[in-house]
């Protein structure tokens, strides 16, 4: 198994790409702690399907942009599993508006959930694993629109240009900890975030138009590029983004 004894923080780990990773960890050996947010029972699905591939995991509630909270979720994993080998920050969130009518306080809480929040948590993480002095990995779930332009999606895509390059500076910061930091930057894949696109059939046939591989990318495919970047196979690799798109940003000729 690929992540035999390591400990892993998941964001935003209870539905989509962040409920696939946390599986797919669980099975290849990891400890996963499930950060949520919401009502008590929000991660029951993430953990019962670790739990029927006999992986080990706890919940955990805390808002990724909080210090404190996020300091509480290194803790928990530390006191239940006895260190932290692996941050994936998974949490995003996305609304979609014209940049002019765009509404202030939605423009604030889409850079405190994706920018402000990768960046609180992985200062935490970091600091836990220079404690322990056996290095670790981080792994930032970006998007293709870290490159990619997206009209009415400007704050997002914004955030996504960030945490870009907040992987690239800490990459270097952390090396000489034996620390790497990654971007996986997925295209369209078959998650709830996509919901609004994935029940309109007109707007998905747009949106197959512009993938060579003309269909939506699944969330275990993420997972196995997470496994492999999280594990010790990738531990001269860091500071890059590795896009899973189908092709969109060649085609798109972002790159």
């Amino acid at each position: 198994m690929k992540l035999s004894k390591k400990v892993a923080i998941i964001t935003g780990a209870a539905t989509g790409i962040g409920q696939a990773m946390a599986v797919r960890f669980a099975q290849e050996g990891a400890a996963v702690v499930i950060d949520y947010v919401g009502k008590p029972g929000t991660a029951d699905d993430s953990l019962a399907k670790i739990k029927a591939v006999g992986g080990r995991a706890i919940a955990v509630n805390a808002d990724v942009s909080n210090p404190e909270q996020a300091a509480n979720m290194i803790t928990e994993a530390v006191k239940t599993f006895g260190g932290l080998d692996i941050l994936v920050n998974n949490a995003g969130i996305e609304y979609k508006h014209p940049f002019l009518e765009f509404p202030i306080d939605q423009v604030q809480k889409i850079f405190a959930v994706n920018l402000l929040g990768p960046l609180v948590c992985a200062q935490a993480a970091a600091r836990q694993m220079v404690k322990q002095g056996r290095g670790g990995r981080i792994i930032n779930i970006s998007s293709i629109h870290e490159d990619l332009p997206m009209q009415t999606n400007a704050p997002y895509c914004a955030t996504k240009g960030g945490i870009r390059m907040l992987m690239r500076t800490i990459a270097v910061e952390l090396a000489p900890y034996k620390i790497t930091v990654n971007n996986i930057g997925p295209g369209a894949i078959f998650t709830p975030i996509d919901k609004d696109v994935e029940s309109n059939p007109e707007m998905e046939k747009a949106l197959m138009a512009e993938i060579p591989l003309a269909r939506w990318g699944k969330p275990e495919e993420v997972a196995g590029l997470a496994t492999y970047l999280a594990s010790d196979e990738a531990g001269y690799v860091t500071g890059s983004t590795y896009f899973i798109d189908g092709g969109m940003l060649r085609q798109a000729g972002a790159l």
